[in-house]
């Protein structure tokens, strides 16, 4: 199933997220799950959170990837939300 991750960083944390995005990027491909991803941006262009859309079993193996990511694992989150996602362009 195609699930939608969606997260906005905290305030203030630019530095956590340019400080573990190597390590992210790493997750993403090494991850296998990953459809598609990239940063959300704020009004400026500069990156305030994640849009991610994994492929995997179930919400709870979304939940699990989450888990691992280097960004959540870092704190860099305030919100993150998993919704399933219907491609139906693209």
């Amino acid at each position: 199933m195609l699930v939608a991750l969606h997260a906005k960083d905290k305030p203030g944390a630019l530095s956590i997220r340019k400080d573990n995005r190597d390590a992210h990027l790493a997750y993403l491909k090494d991850t296998g799950v990953v459809a598609m991803a990239g940063p959300l941006l704020d009004a400026d262009g500069a990156m305030c959170g994640s849009l991610v859309v994994l492929d995997v079993a179930d919400l709870a193996a979304a939940q699990e990837w989450v888990v691992g990511d280097p960004y959540s694992r870092a704190g860099l989150f305030s919100e993150v939300s998993l919704l399933p996602w219907n491609k139906v362009i693209g």
